[in-house]
C-alpha cells in the first residue's frame, strides 16, 4: 500500500475558494481518474512563518506501479488546474509513503 500525501500551503486570501475547490473538485477528479482507492483531507496544526494555511491530502493507491502510471497519464492535468487557478498562492510539495503496518 502506498499513500500519497500532497502537503498545501495555501494563502488566507484564495483559502475559502480553494476549500471548495479541493472537496468539491479535485479530491473527486483524482478518485475518478481510478488510481486511488481512498483520499483523507487533513489541516496541519502548524503555525506557518510565512503565513497560510497548511493541509494535507492523502491518497491511497495499490502499488508504486499504480502510483507512476498516475504521474503518466493523469498528474499533468490535475495539477494544471490548481496551478492556474491560485497561482503563487498556494505552495505544494509531494511526498510518496509505503505502508510498513497498520495497528
Amino acid at each position: 500500500m502506498i499513500i500519497y500525501n500532497v502537503t498545501t500551503n495555501i494563502h488566507e486570501s484564495v483559502h475559502d475558494k480553494w476549500m471548495i475547490w479541493m472537496q468539491h473538485k479535485h479530491i473527486p477528479e483524482m478518485l475518478a481518474c481510478g488510481k486511488f482507492i481512498s483520499a483523507r483531507f487533513v489541516r496541519v496544526l502548524v503555525e506557518e512563518e510565512m503565513g497560510g494555511v497548511t493541509y494535507s491530502i492523502q491518497y491511497t493507491t495499490d502499488s508504486k506501479e499504480t502510483l507512476d502510471r498516475y504521474y503518466l497519464e493523469d498528474a499533468p492535468a490535475l495539477r494544471e488546474e490548481g496551478e492556474k487557478l491560485f497561482g503563487d498562492k498556494m505552495l505544494t510539495f509531494r511526498t510518496e509513503l509505503q505502508v510498513i503496518s497498520d495497528h
